[in-house]
């Protein structure tokens, strides 16, 4: 997909991410630059929401476990 930014810096989620990404008018976009790729990441009205799942297949579950386990 494809837009096109005009003179004053502006441009067009696409309808079909807009969807996708449940993004309606007046939600806010996070822009990430990391220096060669540039991002674009709704940002959650809801902090908690949009945490879950970020420790999934991190082994947090098993490391709290034997730090419990050992005393720590």
């Amino acid at each position: 997909m494809h837009s096109v930014v005009t003179k004053r810096g502006q441009t067009v989620v696409p309808e079909t991410i807009r969807k996708r990404h449940h993004i309606e008018e007046g939600d806010r976009l996070v822009w990430v630059d990391d220096g060669s790729v540039i991002r674009v990441v709704p940002e959650s009205t809801d902090p908690i929401k949009a945490l879950r799942g970020a420790g999934r297949g991190k082994g947090l579950l098993g490391r709290l476990l034997e730090e419990r386990a050992s005393g720590l």
